[in-house]
């Protein structure tokens, strides 16, 4: 079985379409997030296409496929 793994999406939809583009691409069976998917953190600026609705939207479609570890507490 094949598995991608990937983490700190930070809330960008455009990263984390490019991730979920490579994982299709890479004909994984799973993917495996490692954490701070959905918050940039307050000491870091927005990152590029900042939209967590449409992260949640993004993985929600794949969510069969995904697991994931809880970031910083």
């Amino acid at each position: 079985m094949k598995w991608m793994i990937a983490s700190d999406i930070h809330g960008s939809a455009y990263y984390c379409r490019k991730l979920l583009e490579a994982y299709e691409k890479e004909e994984a069976e799973r993917l495996l997030l490692l954490g701070d998917i959905l918050y940039h953190g307050p000491r870091n600026d927005l990152p590029e296409g900042y939209a967590p609705k449409e992260v949640i939207e993004l993985l929600n479609a794949r969510k069969n496929d995904i697991y994931c570890v809880r970031g910083q507490l």
